[in-house]
């Protein structure tokens, strides 16, 4: 895996998710806890949503975000600082697609485009979820994907369905 490097650092977007023990406490914990990242800056999050779960329909809703980091860090010592945030929250790996404390996902690095046996960017469902692409497009509204293109496209073909933005 090779990365372009930048001195000013590298944009790096992280999705957010929660629906077990508080999640919106989860999500602005993490928050939080991303804006303390070593050699990483928060420059700004999403409002927080509600959407359905993907998996197992017996779990509660989710409650989701997206922030935006200019980090120096290579992208797997950024995702090994986000699983190590999802342990501190008692993220538990039980169920694909199932209930958790916190899940952090390296949606984007850059314009890069990574696949590795540990990480894979842009994340692969991206294009597909809403509650990934809405907020994104509050925090990045001229964003293009890497390989999918123009943010504003893939919100066409990814209808709002019952994804909600919660009240502050």
């Amino acid at each position: 895996m090779t990365t372009t490097f930048h001195p000013e650092g590298q944009l790096a977007w992280i999705g957010l998710g929660s629906n077990l023990e508080d999640p919106k406490g989860q999500i602005r914990q993490a928050l939080h806890e991303l804006a303390s990242l070593p050699q990483s800056q928060l420059l700004g999050h999403s409002g927080l949503y509600l959407s359905a779960p993907l998996g197992p329909p017996d779990q509660p809703d989710f409650v989701n975000a997206v922030a935006l980091l200019r980090t120096h860090l290579a992208p797997l010592n950024l995702l090994d600082e986000l699983q190590q945030l999802e342990q501190q929250h008692h993220r538990v790996r039980i169920q694909h697609w199932g209930p958790r404390t916190l899940d952090l996902d390296l949606l984007l690095y850059g314009q890069e485009v990574i696949d590795h046996p540990r990480l894979q960017v842009p994340h692969p469902h991206l294009h597909r979820r809403n509650f990934v692409l809405y907020p994104l497009m509050e925090l990045s509204p001229g964003l293009s994907v890497p390989g999918f293109g123009p943010l504003i496209e893939l919100l066409a073909d990814c209808p709002l369905g019952t994804l909600s933005r919660l009240a502050v």
